[in-house]
């Protein structure tokens, strides 16, 4: 599937080719504290189906608790989260933040990760597959 998305103000602007099957929801608590809400809904792209077709990104590097470091893509005008993607060698695979997508009404969550850490008042999401690391 085709998206295309952007910033809130319109500096920053993508497109990619996803699986919408590939959708899913972090409720890590780095996602929540970076997001500013209760979980955080991506799609992943590899790095040869993502392309920045307007400006550029700034990137806060964030250390993960495996001590692997992920490189956090936002707008330094309105600070719009973008992406994510790994730092260093090796293949790369951008987790597109589907919110700033124009087509999120069709990137449904097919999956929960970290649903240990997941806020306790959340209502459980249907056709969705959970999984339970840490908190």
């Amino acid at each position: 599937m085709k998206i295309d998305g952007s910033c809130h103000c319109g500096a920053i602007a993508y497109e990619a080719e996803v699986d919408p099957g590939t959708a899913s929801i972090c409720h890590c608590a780095d996602c929540q504290q970076l997001t500013g809400t209760a979980f955080r809904l991506t799609v992943p792209a590899p790095e040869a189906q993502f392309r920045l077709i307007k400006g550029e990104p700034k990137i806060y590097v964030k250390t993960g608790s495996s001590g692997a470091k992920r490189l956090q893509a936002f707008c330094g005008e309105c600070g719009s989260h973008l992406y994510v993607v790994g730092a260093g060698d090796g293949p790369k695979v951008y987790g597109i933040r589907i919110g700033t997508t124009r087509q999120r009404q069709d990137l449904v969550p097919r999956s929960e990760k970290w649903h240990g850490s997941a806020l306790r008042w959340l209502p459980h999401f249907e056709s969705v597959e959970t999984t339970i690391e840490g908190q």
